[in-house]
């Protein structure tokens, strides 16, 4: 009886000692095998996954997002201008700029400075001073135009639905920035982009907008022969002949 006792009391105790010892034995093996197992469970779980960003926007050199420019701008051509002085040249740029919003509004600006993008700021202020509405009817002008500006001699005309802007040189910018999209224009006398660009403006505002012919029709005869004075006239033949 008494070895039953102590067989039973040792293998409660083996059994007591093997269920402390299971955790480490766990442990032992889970660092033989390395951190590959490990990762794995993570990937499962989802813990170490990466989330995705959302797209940045755009900004400026200040940090502020981008605005929508309201002028379309484009360069019509840069001189190099000296100035003799006392001490000898000074070496300046002329910058000449076009811009428009493609909605019936266009100018044109100079501006000089001694460094090329100076020059372009200053002549893009100058044309915003001096812009100009055109009257566009039906992508076009509304009449023909004939103008005549220092040795510039130009002619505009309305064009056909699909004809395009059949121009040239400086004409042909002023009337895409402008919103004219179908027009026959042509340039006589000089060869100078600055001259034919002023002609051009000069044309351009002078489109008078043509009366609807309801108000055509409202205005009175202008009948200078009426009856009364016909009848005048006759008498007075007929005193001189007798």
């Amino acid at each position: 009886m008494v070895e039953e006792k102590i067989t039973e009391e040792t293998t409660e105790a083996k059994e007591v000692v093997a269920e402390e010892n299971q955790p480490q034995e766990q442990k032992k093996e889970e660092a033989k095998k390395g951190p590959q197992q490990s990762d794995q469970k993570a990937n499962k779980k989802g813990s170490f996954e990466k989330k995705k960003r959302p797209p940045r926007r755009k900004r400026g050199r200040r940090g502020a997002p981008e605005k929508e420019k309201e002028f379309m701008e484009e360069v019509l051509q840069i001189d190099r201008v000296t100035r003799v002085v006392k001490g000898g040249r000074r070496l300046r740029f002329r910058a000449t700029v076009i811009i428009g919003d493609r909605k019936g509004r266009v100018g044109v600006g100079i501006g000089k400075s001694a460094e090329v993008v100076g020059g372009i700021q200053k002549a893009i202020q100058k044309a915003k001073k001096q812009l100009i509405r055109i009257n566009i009817e039906n992508g076009t002008i509304p009449h023909q135009v004939k103008i005549k500006h220092k040795s510039s001699r130009l002619l505009l005309m309305p064009g056909r639905e699909g004809s395009g802007i059949i121009a040239g040189g400086a004409t042909r910018k002023i009337c895409d920035l402008a919103g004219i999209e179908n027009i026959v224009a042509k340039t006589i006398g000089t060869s100078n982009r600055l001259v034919n660009a002023q002609a051009t403006i000069k044309a351009l505002e002078a489109l008078q907008v043509k009366p609807s012919p309801k108000k055509v029709e409202n205005k009175k005869p202008n009948n200078k022969n009426t009856p009364a004075k016909s009848a005048k006239k006759e008498t007075k033949t007929a005193e001189k002949a007798g």
